[in-house]
C-alpha cells in the first residue's frame, strides 16, 4: 500500500500469482511452456492476456524488474535506473540522439506520457501501396483500435491542459494552426505530471496495471531481470527449438551467473524495435533478405525553449494534452519531413543534460523553470526516399546500438521545425525563446530568433536531439525479399516466431506508436489464439 491507494500488484502476488525473480533464484531455470513472451511492454502484455485467455500456457520474459505503485515516488534519480534502459540515458551510435525506452515489467507502457493516437490514415495506406500490406486498412484495423481504446481506458482528455499545453494552444490559436486535444488512456487521474517515473496511483492503464495483472490471474508465469542472449533454432523444422537467458541482479545489469532455459511452442518477440532485432542478431538469424535490424526509425524530436511571463510549471499536470498536426500534413508524405507539435514535461534532471549550456549559464536557465515552457517536433521519418532510418548493431558484448544517421533530410526538418516552434512560442507570449542547440542563445523576438536559428550549424552533439519512440528493423510486407514478417507479424523464415512490437512497422507510424502498437498486437494475438488452439 501506498497510504490509502491498494496496490494491485502487491495485492496480485499475495494471491499467489506465479512470478520469479531472476536476482532470487540459487539455480539455473528450465521452463517449458505453451507460449513464451519476450518483453513486456505494449505488444507483449497485450499478448500475455489475450493469449493466457485462450487457455495457453504462457510465461513472459522480462528483462527489467517488478515495480509498482508502491515504489514510483516520483524522484528522477530513482525512477530511471529502476525503469528505463540505460538509465534513460541511452545514446545513438554516434550519440547524436538521446533515446528514451522502459526497461521494467510494462516497458515503455508503465513510463510513458499516455499519448494515445490511431495510426493516421495516410500511414496505412503508404504502408498498403508500397509494401504490399493490403489487409492493413482502415476499416480492417478499426475494431483492434476499438478493443485496444476500450479495454485501456482511451478517450479524450476532459480537464484543462495544464500551462505547459497551454502555451502550445494559444500559439496555434494565435497563428491559425490546426491544433486539437490528445486522447490519454487514464482512469481517475490525478494530474499529477510525473507520469514518467511511473504512475504513483494506478491511474495510468499501462500493461503493468491491466493486460498483465490479468494474464498473471489466467494462470500466465511472469520471470522478471531475465536477459534473453539468444534464440536456438533447429533449422530442419525451421522452429525455434529454445530460449537461452541470464538471470540478473538487483541492479538489472549483473548477472548472478545463473542461467534459464525455455522450451516454447510459440515464441513471440516483444522486446522493442531495438532489443527484438538484437536477440535476433545475437542469435544468428537474421533473415535471408538482411533486413533485420534495418530501417529503424526515431520520430527524431526537436525542441525550443522559452520563457513565458506567466507561470507555467511545466512539471505539474498531465505532461501532453494538445497537439498540432498543422506541419504533418503540408507537403507530400514523401516530400520534406512532416512534423508533429506537442509539448514535453520538464523536470530538473532531464532537463539538465538536454538543455544546452553548462555551470553558470545553465544555472540561470534552470532557476526560471517555474516560467519555462518547451514544445517538441517529432519528425515523420521513413517515407522520404532518403529517409532510411537507422540500423540496429551489436556491440562486441553483444548489447545493442542503434546507428542512426543524421542526413540533410533530417537536418532540414530540424530546422524548418525550430523556426515552426519560435514563431509560435512568441505568437504565445513568450519574452524570450532558444531552440535547443549548443550554439544557440535566448533571443526576444520571431525576426531575431529567425536569423539565429537560419545560422546554427546542423551538427550531431549540438543539437540536442531526442526520441521515445523507435519503430521498424522487423518490418512487415508481403515479400520475403524485402521484409522480415508477414502482414501478421510472423517471421518468414522461423514458423513458430511471431514479433508484437513496434518493429514490425516499415516506416515510422508519424504519431505517438502507443495505441497502434496496442492495435496491431491485439489482431496478431487473437489469430495466433486460434491457430494454437488448433494444436
Amino acid at each position: 500500500m501506498t497510504g490509502k491507494i491498494p496496490d494491485p500488484i502487491r495485492v496480485g502476488l499475495a494471491s499467489g500469482w506465479k512470478v520469479l525473480d531472476g536476482a532470487r533464484q540459487d539455480k539455473d531455470l528450465s521452463l517449458e511452456v505453451d507460449v513464451a513472451i519476450i518483453g513486456s511492454g505494449a505488444g507483449g502484455g497485450i499478448a500475455a492476456e489475450v493469449l493466457s485467455r485462450a487457455g495457453l500456457k504462457v510465461l513472459l520474459l522480462e528483462e527489467g524488474g517488478l515495480y509498482s505503485s508502491s515504489d514510483f515516488r516520483l524522484l528522477e534519480a530513482k525512477a530511471y535506473p529502476e525503469l528505463y534502459q540505460e538509465s534513460a540515458s541511452r545514446q545513438t551510435l554516434d550519440k547524436g540522439i538521446t533515446v528514451l525506452q522502459g526497461r521494467t515489467v510494462g516497458g515503455g507502457t508503465t513510463v510513458n506520457w499516455t499519448s494515445s493516437f490511431r495510426t493516421p490514415p495516410d500511414t496505412l495506406l503508404w504502408w498498403q501501396e508500397n509494401h504490399g500490406l493490403a489487409t492493413l486498412s482502415i476499416e480492417g484495423m478499426r475494431p483492434w483500435f476499438d478493443k485496444a481504446e476500450q479495454r485501456l481506458g482511451i478517450g479524450p482528455w476532459q480537464a484543462e491542459p495544464n500551462g505547459n499545453n497551454l502555451v502550445l494552444e494559444r500559439g496555434c490559436q494565435a497563428l491559425g494552426l490546426r491544433h486539437a486535444r490528445i486522447a490519454r488512456n487514464v482512469k481517475g487521474c490525478w494530474n499529477l505530471g510525473y507520469c514518467g517515473m511511473g504512475c504513483p496511483t494506478n491511474a495510468k492503464q499501462s500493461m503493468l496495471v491491466t493486460c498483465i495483472p490479468d494474464a498473471l490471474s489466467h494462470g500466465a508465469r511472469l520471470l522478471c531481470r531475465a536477459r534473453v542472449d539468444r534464440l536456438l533454432a533447429d533449422p530442419g523444422r525451421k522452429r525455434i527449438a529454445s530460449i537461452q537467458g541470464s538471470l540478473l541482479g538487483t541492479d538489472g545489469n549483473t548477472p548472478t551467473g545463473r542461467r534459464f532455459s525455455v522450451r516454447a511452442r510459440q515464441v513471440v518477440l516483444a522486446a522493442g524495435a531495438i532489443g527484438t532485432p538484437a536477440i535476433m542478431l545475437r542469435s544468428g538469424l537474421a533473415d535471408a533478405a538482411g533486413q533485420t535490424g534495418k530501417r529503424t526509425f526515431l520520430h527524431p524530436v526537436a525542441l525550443s525553449a522559452a520563457l513565458m511571463p506567466e507561470m507555467v510549471e511545466p512539471y505539474n499536470g498531465a505532461p501532453q494534452t494538445v497537439y498540432s498536426d498543422h506541419y504533418m500534413h503540408t507537403q507530400p508524405l514523401d516530400g520534406p519531413l512532416g512534423f508533429k507539435l506537442e509539448v514535453p514535461p520538464i523536470h530538473p534532471l532531464l532537463a539538465s543534460v538536454t538543455f544546452p549550456g553548462f555551470g553558470i549559464e545553465q544555472l540561470q536557465l534552470l532557476q526560471q523553470l517555474p516560467h519555462l515552457h518547451a514544445t517538441l517536433a517529432l519528425l515523420r521519418d521513413g517515407f522520404h526516399p532518403d529517409s532510411r532510418g537507422g540500423e540496429v548493431k551489436l556491440r562486441g558484448d553483444g548489447s545493442p546500438v542503434l546507428d542512426y544517421p543524421l542526413n540533410d533530410v533530417i537536418w532540414d526538418g530540424v530546422r524548418r521545425s525550430w523556426l515552426a516552434m519560435a514563431e509560435l512560442q512568441f505568437a504565445a507570449g513568450a519574452s524570450l525563446a532558444m531552440p535547443l542547440h549548443e550554439r544557440a542563445q535566448p533571443v526576444s523576438s520571431w525576426r531575431r530568433a529567425r536569423e539565429m536559428i537560419e545560422g546554427l550549424p546542423l551538427q550531431a552533439l549540438q543539437a540536442r536531439l531526442v526520441s521515445a519512440h523507435v519503430m521498424g528493423g522487423m518490418a512487415m510486407g508481403d515479400d520475403p525479399a524485402r521484409s522480415v514478417l508477414d502482414d501478421w507479424g510472423n517471421h518468414w523464415e522461423w514458423r513458430n516466431l511471431a514479433v508484437l512490437d513496434g518493429s514490425i512497422f516499415p516506416t515510422s507510424v508519424g504519431a505517438n506508436p502507443q495505441l497502434s502498437i496496442y492495435a496491431f498486437s491485439w489482431r496478431a494475438a487473437d489469430r495466433l489464439a486460434r491457430e494454437l488452439a488448433k494444436g
